[in-house]
């Protein structure tokens, strides 16, 4: 083989290894610093209607949650049909189904809530599988939506891997890395 040759090979070996070392120390940041979220955009109902504030309408502002009604059934039951869009007056809460949180159940309130490792996280999930900002939930209008990060392993409702920010269903099992829950009543 000629020198030129040796040359060359030499070259785009060193320029394959280098682009190696950035995929990895990439993929190391945005693992550990997280991705930019994208903002949701604002529901066509809401953009219709007038706001209130006086600034201008705002897709991230709290929803006011309707005074709850007196309740028939103990609270561990789901009071609507299973595959119902989760809404703020249907669901009240996060139970964590499997993983190791198992039993764990929060209140949802009207704030966005991020599940993923970090400990800024509303919902800190201490697992292998489950990137630094895994994925959120959103109050978009009045209805619960499950909205994916970026994450390496994926975000999966009702056994479906999530692309885009998808409504919710009551009881449907939405699994981040290891950990699987639902919205109930």
């Amino acid at each position: 083989m000629s020198e030129l040759t040796l040359l060359l090979l030499r070259i785009g070996f060193l320029l394959l290894l280098w682009f190696f070392v950035f995929a990895v120390v990439y993929s190391l940041r945005a693992d550990l610093f997280g991705v930019k979220v994208r903002k949701l955009p604002e529901p066509a109902a809401a953009a219709a209607a007038p706001t209130p504030t006086a600034g201008a309408a705002d897709a991230t502002a709290p929803v006011s949650r309707p005074a709850p009604a007196a309740k028939s059934a103990p609270s561990s039951q789901i009071s609507a049909p299973p595959g119902t869009t989760a809404t703020t007056s249907t669901v009240s809460r996060i139970v964590i189904t499997s993983g190791p949180k198992a039993g764990l159940e929060l209140p949802l309130g009207n704030e966005p809530l991020t599940i993923g490792r970090s400990s800024e996280s509303g919902l800190v999930v201490r697992d292998d599988y489950t990137s630094s900002h895994h994925a959120r939930l959103v109050l978009w209008g009045d209805q619960w939506m499950i909205q994916d990060l970026d994450s390496t392993n994926g975000t999966f409702h009702d056994g479906t891997r999530v692309a885009a920010p998808v409504p919710v269903r009551i009881g449907a099992p939405i699994k981040v890395g290891a950990t699987t829950f639902e919205l109930r009543k």
